[in-house]
């Protein structure tokens, strides 16, 4: 067979290629054994790069989460020796052997050829103390992470906490989160896990026998650097959380401080509350239990998740409603002689009063007075309507205060309060069968009503405000520089118009000035509007109660404070948002005595 002269020379670049690579192989096998030393004494080790978790800042840029390094020591079982020293590595981790053992045997069962977690979490002082001696255990090395860290132990309700993910978070993160990943679990941390969360990175190093890193695999090319987290802004001003957080001490209850113009909460206590490095580490899961079996609930986030009835700091609302629903003005008049008589039944008054208008109803906070404010607009309200439909309407003006639902703050498992409607009285009483004197308590914040304290908060920030408010919300801001976004809750009409408002302001002021919060409430230099309530306990003392917003004219901060089995509201609940206000608005306490009695009080 003759060949074209093509394929002579085909032939022939084969036959070269094919001889220099036969050449090169002799001598990198044969002659120059240093390949064959690298490569026998090194391998490519692929490590996860885990990016830094967003950290969080007060309003006024104070750190309130950062990081931490802690460190996982890692092991890939084909890469351990058969006759290494379990005794000395033991000792080396302070561990007992049937621990290395369970370990290692529940290690491979997943896999003899990935890198897994030995022992997890191990922080900067502890791991200092085993860097040394790991060299002499091939397969075992350390990778860097990051946990959280509180510089200031409070506010543990509002931030949350983050844990490593389980499978259900794996499963529905389409392929984001890797088992010994973290992932935000309560709060904030939930809430904006996406945000925090950042983006992982991937470096492969050459590692000797001893695991020591010894170069990067093909110079980096094929590395990936971690993003990380975006940083959040909160609406929080930590110093004024941690001063409230002081004065909630040895005491059950609840703080919520809003600005009124922005939604934005300034402070947001629940007491007793926790530290929040408790739940970061090893050590989380102990912790958990112990907070979780404290029968004062340091886990349950009262802010949000309690509910009482408000008492007398709903009058204020039935005197809104009322007066758009045109059953009372700024002078009309209604009896008290000590109470509002249904029968055998009598709704007590505090006090026994003449016949007062609507401002003195609130400034003295008069029970008769609703009572016959309810039953006009239920039972005799000039349109004609049932009972059950004036019920409805007067519903509705008070779900636009966010009563009886959820205000939809930026945390999760918030409740929505108790208002019910009125096929609830239907299914209890019968439709048809009740009238405004059957529900008649609901008239002064008791009976089938509860709040939660930030909804009590929401509705003062709508006072203030002269019928609107923003959604309360805990975050200004996501990102930096140019990515930086900016939040704002939404603005939310309360359908009262504006002209009512006055009488209630000037009534708000009077309670502080010359009424039931004079004693504590007043602040020298500051107009506070606010109302006093008692809220009714069926299980022990009554629950004390304080709404209020401050200056008058422009308001800068609207609070509602509950102290748990602490009687009247003017007692407890005012000097605590009197002190805050007056720390807010003036940066400083010139009361020393009050102050000192509300921090060593103990009324657990």
């Amino acid at each position: 067979m003759k060949f074209s002269e093509e394929q002579r020379v085909l032939q022939i670049s084969i036959i070269v290629v094919f001889s220099i690579f036969v050449l090169r192989l002799f001598y990198l096998q044969i002659i120059d054994d240093s390949y064959e030393i690298w490569s026998r004494q090194n391998s490519v080790r692929r490590e996860i790069v885990y990016p830094a978790r967003g950290v969080i800042f007060d309003r006024n840029r104070e750190r309130v989460v950062v990081n931490r390094p802690i460190y996982n020591l890692m092991v890939v079982p084909r890469q351990v020796k058969s006759d290494m020293d379990t005794a000395a590595f033991c000792r080396l981790l302070g561990i007992e052997r049937k621990t290395f053992e369970e370990r290692m045997n529940q290690i491979v069962r997943h896999s003899r050829f990935k890198p897994s977690i030995f022992a997890a979490q191990i922080s900067v002082e502890e791991f200092a103390a085993i860097q040394e001696g790991l060299f002499e255990f091939p397969g075992f090395y350390a990778e860097s992470r990051a946990v959280r860290y509180y510089p200031r132990p409070i506010a543990g309700h509002l931030l949350g906490y983050t844990g490593e993910v389980n499978d259900k978070d794996i499963d529905a993160s389409s392929g984001y989160y890797l088992p010994g990943d973290y992932i935000g679990i309560a709060g904030l941390e939930k809430t904006y896990e996406p945000y925090l969360r950042g983006l992982r990175g991937i470096r492969y190093r050459y590692v000797d026998v001893h695991n020591r890193v010894v170069g990067s695999y093909k110079d980096g090319t094929l590395d990936s650097g971690a993003t990380p987290g975006h940083e959040l802004e909160l609406s929080i001003d930590i110093k004024l959380q941690e001063y409230a957080e002081q004065l909630m001490r040895n005491k059950r209850g609840s703080v919520v401080a809003i600005e009124p113009e922005s939604g934005e909460i300034l402070v947001m206590v629940s007491a007793p509350g926790y530290d929040p490095n408790l739940m970061v580490g090893k050590a989380r899961t102990r912790h958990y239990k112990v907070l979780s079996r404290d029968s004062l609930k340091p886990l349950f986030n009262r802010p949000i998740q309690a509910q009482y009835p408000p008492g007398s700091i709903f009058k204020p609302f039935q005197a809104l409603v009322a007066q758009q629903l045109g059953v009372v003005n700024p002078s009309t008049r209604y009896p008290c002689g000590g109470g509002y008589r249904m029968g055998s039944h009598t709704v007590k008054c505090t006090h026994v009063h003449g016949a007062l208008d609507l401002t003195e109803s609130i400034q003295f906070s008069c029970n008769p007075y609703y009572c016959w404010t309810f039953k006009n607009v239920i039972d005799h309200h000039s349109s004609g309507s049932p009972p059950s439909k004036m019920y409805e309407t007067w519903r509705d003006y008070m779900d636009q205060f966010a009563f009886g639902r959820r205000t939809g703050i930026d945390i999760p498992n918030e409740t929505k309060g108790v208002l019910p409607r009125n096929a609830y009285f239907d299914r209890y009483h019968g439709k048809g069968r009740w009238r405004a004197n059957t529900i008649i308590s609901l008239s002064i914040g008791q009976g089938e009503i509860a709040l939660s304290p930030l909804q009590m908060a929401t509705s003062m920030s709508a006072v203030a405000n002269g019928g609107w408010y923003y959604a309360p919300h805990l975050v200004r801001s996501v990102g930096s520089g140019s990515d930086k976004r900016h939040f704002r809750g939404k603005k939310f009409e309360t359908g009262i118009d504006r002209p009512y408002f006055a009488v209630v302001h000037e009534a708000l002021q009077r309670v502080v000035d010359a009424g039931t919060a004079t004693a504590y409430g007043r602040i020298e230099g500051i107009t506070v509007c606010g109302k006093t309530g008692t809220a009714q306990n069926p299980h022990g003392k009554d629950h004390a109660v304080f709404v209020c917003y401050a200056p008058r004219e422009n308001p800068k901060i609207a609070l509602a404070v509950i102290v748990e089995n602490a009687g009247f509201g003017g007692v407890w609940a005012a000097p605590i948002a009197s002190l805050l206000i007056e720390k807010y608005l003036k940066g400083e306490i010139k009361r020393p005595e009050l102050e000192k009695r509300l921090l060593e009080a103990n009324i657990l």
